[in-house]
C-alpha cells in the first residue's frame, strides 16, 4: 500500500489509516476464524467421541439388562415350580392325615370292646 504524504487531505489520511486497520483486522479475523474453526472441529470430534462412547455404554447396559432379565425369568420359573410342588405336598400331607384318621377310626371300631 503506498504511503500517504502528510500534505494529503485529512480525509485521505484517515481513509488510508482505516485501510491499514482493516487489513490488519482482516488478517486477525482470518486468524481468529481459523482458530475458531479448529476449536469447533475439535469440539465436534469430542462430541462425536462422547456419543460413540454413550452408544457403546448403552449397548453394554442393554445386554446386561437382558441377561439379568433372563436370570430373573429362570428364577421365577423355579420358584413357581417349587411353589406348585409345595402345594402338591400340602395336598398329599392333608390326604395322608385324612387317611391316617380314617385308619385310626377303623382300628378303633374293629378293636372296640363290645359291651356284653
Amino acid at each position: 500500500m503506498p504511503a500517504i504524504a502528510k500534505s494529503a487531505p485529512v480525509h485521505l489520511r484517515v481513509l488510508a489509516g482505516c485501510r491499514k486497520r482493516t487489513s490488519k483486522n482482516k488478517i486477525m479475523e482470518t486468524t481468529d476464524q481459523g482458530k475458531n474453526d479448529k476449536s469447533f472441529k475439535t469440539f465436534g470430534q469430542k462430541v462425536d467421541n462422547f456419543l460413540e462412547e454413550l452408544n457403546e455404554a448403552g449397548e453394554k447396559l442393554q445386554k446386561e439388562f437382558e441377561e439379568k432379565f433372563e436370570e430373573l425369568k429362570e428364577t421365577g420359573e423355579k420358584l413357581k415350580k417349587e411353589a406348585e410342588s409345595k402345594e402338591r405336598w400340602k395336598e398329599v400331607e392333608s390326604n395322608l392325615k385324612k387317611a391316617a384318621d380314617e385308619l385310626s377310626n377303623a382300628f378303633r371300631a374293629a378293636f372296640k370292646k363290645r359291651s356284653p
